[in-house]
């Protein structure tokens, strides 16, 4: 993984993260005359990717789009659906036409097998993902599982995870969110021939320090990303708060 990017605000990040993305994307489709892409979702994305489908520099029907996870029972009208989220913040934005979304009410082991043959049917050019604040990558909550070959997995949500999904507004209480989701495994991402992470806010910092300065532990599952030789990490000041100076 490349040095942290520190942005002085989630609006610098944001745009320079999505100029990143942009390029990469662009560079992908000059050589191949594709690109396949992974996109993450929650709160922490909003920004980046507005910029980054306001980008009409890319060729967006070219491009190729899959998502990290997805909710078990929850139908993709629901407003927390990530299915719902891509469609509205990627897919309709840009007109990409290419794209494979998780379907949360269908059977989950149909899902997962559905979704693994099409993500690996050809190499991944870029994935954008995020930190949870229990430094969850996707929805591979720790103890996360780093050694499946299998590219969707079908994992339990911990209480930290569904509280963090309240805390952003998805849900009005923890009982109304999931135990169970559709999850792209770690190996899957790593898979990705670069990555960035974009996490901004200061109720990320200790998953930040943690993910940067621990051990590389399914215990900390986003410090995995250390292991990848062309993973960048974009912080804000508040995100990058209990770094070293």
């Amino acid at each position: 993984m490349d040095q942290p990017r520190i942005f002085p605000n989630r609006q610098r990040l944001a745009e320079a993260a999505a100029s990143e993305a942009a390029r990469i994307l662009k560079e992908a489709i000059a050589a191949a005359g594709k690109a396949r892409l992974i996109a993450a979702t929650g709160a922490s994305q909003l920004e980046f990717l507005a910029a980054l489908t306001a980008d009409k520099s890319v060729d967006w029907p070219r491009v190729e789009l899959f998502h990290l996870d997805e909710y078990i029972g929850l139908p993709n009208a629901h407003p927390a659906s990530f299915a719902k989220y891509i469609k509205e913040r990627i897919i309709i934005p840009t007109g990409i036409t290419r794209y494979y979304l998780l379907d949360g009410a269908r059977d989950p082991g149909e899902v997962t097998a559905e979704a693994g043959r099409r993500i690996q049917a050809a190499p991944v050019d870029l994935a954008l993902v995020g930190i949870g604040e229990n430094g969850h990558l996707a929805f591979n909550d720790p103890p996360a599982d780093f050694d499946t070959s299998e590219p969707y997995i079908i994992v339990s949500l911990d209480e930290a995870c569904r509280r963090q999904q309240v805390g952003e507004g998805w849900f009005a209480t923890i009982a109304d969110v999931p135990r169970r989701a559709i999850s792209m495994s770690i190996r899957q991402i790593l898979g990705a021939n670069q990555i960035l992470c974009i996490v901004p806010d200061r109720r990320k910092a200790q998953a930040v320090r943690d993910t940067l300065h621990g051990p590389i532990t399914p215990l900390v599952p986003a410090s995995i990303l250390r292991t990848h030789a062309r993973a960048a990490l974009f912080l804000d000041k508040e995100s990058a708060s209990l770094l070293q100076p």
